[in-house]
């Protein structure tokens, strides 16, 4: 049963990818997977709640991967620019076109405002977690970690935007700058820093 679950939810994540949150329908999840729309309707018994809990699948796959690189046993600064550089869209990151057909939904749907509120509140808290460890092992400075935190999001998600809405727009090795300038700066270093 819990195999079934997982299985609707990543065939309805790739759905969203593929279609939009608008255009997917249950009978679309039900035919990638070559089963009934009345199992797809045992497990989840809307859109809604399937679109919702396909993001909330999404996410926690993210944040253990996010959890997996700032729980490494090296330097606060290696960690947040190992996080930082996956989480930008410069690197292997897969999912942006999720997120902003998330963001775009989660205007007109509470159930998803809420999962992807949750995803971006214990992203940010994640990271200022780290940042304050740093701080308190004199590796850097930062007045406040969760509005460094806050700041360092909101240029990476805005930056994911540009680079996914519109091709081209900014070149990954100038995002990949930029990603590591934000952080530098928000910790009292220099980009060199970064790159002991």
């Amino acid at each position: 049963m819990a195999e079934r679950r997982v299985e609707l939810l990543t065939a309805t994540v790739e759905q969203i990818e593929a279609r939009g949150v608008a255009a997917v329908r249950i009978a679309d999840v039900a035919a990638s997977l070559g089963v009934s729309n009345a199992l797809v309707l045992y497990h989840f018994s809307t859109k809604d709640e399937l679109v919702a809990a396909a993001f909330a699948h999404a996410a926690e796959g993210d944040l253990a991967h996010l959890h997996k690189l700032l729980g490494r046993r090296t330097s606060a600064v290696r960690r947040l620019r190992a996080a930082v550089r996956w989480y930008a869209p410069t690197g292997p990151a897969k999912g942006w076109r999720l997120w902003i057909e998330g963001w775009a939904s989660a205007l007109r749907e509470p159930a998803l405002r809420s999962v992807t509120r949750d995803l971006d509140r214990r992203w940010k808290q994640a990271l200022s977690e780290v940042i304050a460890e740093g701080v308190a092992a004199g590796e850097f400075r930062c007045p406040d970690p969760e509005v460094a935190a806050l700041r360092l999001t909101a240029l990476l998600d805005g930056l994911a935007v540009q680079m996914t809405a519109y091709p081209g727009a900014v070149s990954r090795a100038r995002t990949r700058a930029w990603a590591d300038e934000a952080l530098s700066r928000e910790l009292g270093l220099t980009p060199a820093d970064l790159n002991p």
